[in-house]
């Protein structure tokens, strides 16, 4: 008999499972994502990393998943720096668009300086913030 679990404490290997198994649907569906990860990192002078970009590309696009700007750096073009820096690798890669989500406005300017344009938004995400879903060409 099938038994359905809901847990907050997941293994590695059942997350595996279900990564693995979506995988190889997907690929069967639409082929392989050919999914590498791409960083770009902001190092002080002692080589730690303090901030940066963290995402990956995949079917021919970048997504970003993280971005991070100490606040030292903020207000200074960081973030428009980063990702050009990781738009030129994913055209490198073969990427002919890339796709990032946030809820600050400050993120959401930043991102609309660089070219993104909103294609989805789901209001009142958090709090009364809403959370827009941006797109650029690449």
């Amino acid at each position: 008999m099938t038994q359905i679990e809901v847990t907050a404490t997941p293994s590695g290997e059942d997350l595996a499972i279900i990564l693995d198994g979506l995988s190889a649907f997907n690929e069967i569906d639409v082929g392989p994502a050919e999914r590498v990860p791409l960083a770009v990192l902001i190092r002080d002078d002692q080589g730690r990393v303090i901030g940066g970009i963290s995402g990956y590309t995949s079917w021919n696009w970048l997504f970003t998943q993280l971005l991070f700007i100490p606040e030292s750096l903020r207000g200074q073009g960081m973030a428009g720096k980063l990702l050009s820096l990781a738009e030129d690798e994913a055209r490198a890669r073969g990427a002919k668009g890339a796709w990032i989500d946030t809820f600050s406005p400050v993120a959401l300017k930043a991102y609309m300086r660089q070219g993104y344009e909103v294609f989805g938004e789901i209001p009142n995400f958090v709090g009364e913030r809403s959370r827009f879903f941006l797109k650029k060409a690449l």
